[in-house]
């Protein structure tokens, strides 16, 4: 987007936000609910894998109140991050661009892990979005919505300005904000603001429940540090001897499944559940040593299925059929046309989207107009926590097309084919024994990468030495 387009569309927002509504949106406020359009309330989780649930088959954690949401709507099956950590698929979701678009491709640095161990200088990374992008807020509030932020946004600060313009989620779009940071040790209660956040967000909820609303909850847990009350933990530490998640992880799961609980009772409350689209999803795989995501392959910080596959629902009142499953594959960069769409909003103008709407899956549809999904992760990510070997991943990139996905990685061009309908873990590479197959997938991911002009690792590191044995943590 153009910076001149950029500035009259900040400067008609700012007028919406401060109260100065144009003529059309004060009608639009004025309306009754079954004429406006639906609000949104978009509860993200942070480290939470698709397999922290119990709808998806976990017996140890407890999550009735998400298990009763995924009864009452759509769950994805095939739903994705669009990168194995939590930067790159914040901005992915907020822009609606894939990674090459915004420059975030990980988490700070790029050069992760010991530089001996290198092979490659990775792809500097950018750790803000750029306030040229619109955002999902910013593309509603002309529509007049009132929107707000509550809890982790990871995509700068106030303090990191781009052209005179803050790069904090109260000058890109949103009224009302809370941003958290990271939990402290030193917390006696609600050290990951669990409890804060979803009181944040049932006041604004409450505040604005006359006029359409963009209400984005991001929590901070279940991210590490791993934190909760000593009772809560007990409780888990006593119900198995062979748990599949953290005795901690699962107290943190209990915690946040009861405010998610707070937060549809306020909409029923409100006498707004049946305008209100709700949304659960998270930004990547859960963590090795803490949480299990077998039957998939991998955690956070790879690509392979358990690193990127996500719970996900959806629940829009009148659209969605409850207790309902859809097995197409979406990602995190659809979630912001489908929200236009729902809407009917307008696309900014000037604005790539790489997302589909994935309405017409909402309404029962039972394919999207969509040959293939990628990645792009041009970095490094050291080994962590339970994950015993140097790295989780190297600069790599992935491609799911139909039940078939490739991953290629960057240091030594090595490829990796998996049948996901056959082996959803990933256990047979089928590289060799199908080259046609593979070609067919890598051709895609190839041209797809010189459509974004997505950078690709090709110098060597001038540090690397192959002869040192890597560091096993």
């Amino acid at each position: 987007m153009k910076n001149s387009t950029r500035r009259d569309f900040l400067k008609a927002t700012a007028l919406t936000s401060a109260g100065v509504l144009f003529p059309s949106l004060l009608h639009a406020a004025a309306k009754p609910l079954s004429k406006r359009p639906p609000n949104f309330l978009f509860i993200f989780i942070d480290d939470m894998g698709w397999a922290d649930v119990g709808y998806n088959h976990n017996k140890f954690v407890e999550t009735p109140n998400i298990d009763a949401l995924a009864a009452s709507g759509v769950v994805f099956t095939n739903a994705y991050s669009n990168a194995p950590n939590c930067a790159p698929s914040r901005a992915c979701l907020m822009s609606g661009g894939y990674t090459p678009r915004h420059g975030i491709y990980t988490v700070g640095r790029s050069e992760r892990g010991k530089s001996h161990n290198r092979k490659l200088i990775p792809t500097k990374n950018t750790t803000w979005l750029d306030p040229k992008v619109v955002t999902i807020a910013e593309a509603l509030k002309p529509s007049g919505y009132v929107c707000g932020h509550f809890g982790k946004w990871h995509l700068g600060s106030d303090k990191k300005q781009v052209d005179g313009i803050s790069t904090d989620p109260g000058s890109q779009g949103f009224d009302d904000v809370l941003v958290t940071q990271r939990a402290s040790k030193k917390a006696k209660t609600d050290a990951h603001h669990v409890a804060q956040i979803t009181d944040r967000a049932v006041n604004f909820m409450k505040n604005n429940a006359d006029k359409p609303f963009f209400c984005y909850v991001a929590h901070n847990t279940i991210h590490s540090p791993l934190l909760e009350e000593a009772a809560l933990i007990a409780k888990y530490k006593a119900k198995s001897q062979n748990p599949p998640n953290s005795p901690v992880i699962a107290a943190m799961i209990e915690t946040l499944d009861k405010n998610v609980a707070r937060l549809l009772k306020s909409l029923d409350d409100l006498n707004i559940a049946d305008n209100t689209v709700v949304f659960f999803f998270s930004d990547n795989g859960g963590v090795f040593g803490f949480s299990d995501m077998g039957p998939l392959r991998g955690g956070k910080g790879m690509l392979y299925e358990g690193g990127v596959r996500e719970p996900m629902i959806v629940r829009y009142p009148g659209v969605t059929k409850a207790g309902t499953k859809c097995d197409v594959p979406v990602m995190g960069i659809d979630f912001y046309p489908t929200i236009l769409d729902v809407a009917n909003a307008p696309k900014p103008s000037g604005q790539i989207l790489d997302g589909k709407s994935f309405l017409p899956l909402l309404k029962g549809r039972k394919n999207l107009d969509r040959k293939a999904i990628f990645w792009h992760f041009p970095a490094y990510l050291e080994g962590n926590y339970g994950w015993k070997h140097t790295w989780r991943t190297t600069p790599a990139g992935a491609v799911r097309a139909g039940d078939w996905k490739l991953i290629e990685y960057f240091e030594d061009g090595r490829l990796e084919l998996y049948n996901l309908k056959n082996d959803v873990g990933e256990k047979n590479n089928l590289a060799e024994k199908m080259p046609a197959k593979t070609e067919e997938l890598h051709n895609l991911l190839k041209n797809w990468r010189r459509s974004l002009n997505a950078p690709v690792p090709k110098i060597l590191n001038p540090l690397y030495n192959p002869n040192l044995e890597p560091k096993r943590l």
